[in-house]
């Protein structure tokens, strides 16, 4: 079963504070939880979350709004087509912690592949700095990591932590 919300979420750092407030805590096994960046009615976060079966701990989570109805259900139809949304709670995503090879990871997750930027190979010794933050995307039916190179050598997830917001001052 996968439920589309659109609650108006401004920044991705919101929404995935709202899902661990509100989604994660309710226990549910398996579960997958998503972000996708929508344009309309206006630029926000809308979220996808996904369970192995119909569950009434579903109907605890706060109703979209009618005006953001559409935004939610393009994230369902997303996430269940597998071509999009960017997976923040998903089985394995609490064992990611620190430095593993990329066989490890995807031993230890339900992420299936890992793609490294520029198009370099990945071999499933290559050490992958996880930086405690791996939020893999549905691409193409399946559950990908990008990743870069790492000053150590090895790899670290493409999306960091804290990013820097566009136009800070340095």
């Amino acid at each position: 079963m996968i439920l589309g919300l659109s609650l108006g979420h401004r920044t991705v750092r919101e929404a995935e504070h709202w899902l661990a407030a509100y989604v994660v805590s309710l226990g549910l096994p398996d579960l997958v939880a998503c972000t996708h960046l929508v344009a309309a009615p206006y630029p926000h976060v809308a979220l996808s979350v996904a369970v192995p079966a119909a569950t009434e701990r579903l109907a605890e989570l706060p109703a979209t709004p009618p005006e953001l109805r559409d935004a939610a259900d393009r994230a369902a139809a997303a996430h269940e087509a597998r071509r999009s949304g960017r997976a923040v709670r998903y089985p394995g995503v609490d064992r990611l912690v620190g430095t593993l090879t990329v066989g490890e990871v995807l031993a230890a997750s339900t992420i299936e592949r890992i793609v490294v930027l520029g198009g370099a190979t990945a071999g499933s010794d290559t050490p992958l700095d996880t930086r405690n933050f791996v939020r893999p995307e549905w691409r193409d039916g399946e559950l990908v990591l990008m990743t870069m190179p790492h000053h150590t050598g090895g790899l670290a997830p493409f999306e960091v932590p804290d990013p820097t917001p566009c136009c800070a001052d340095h």
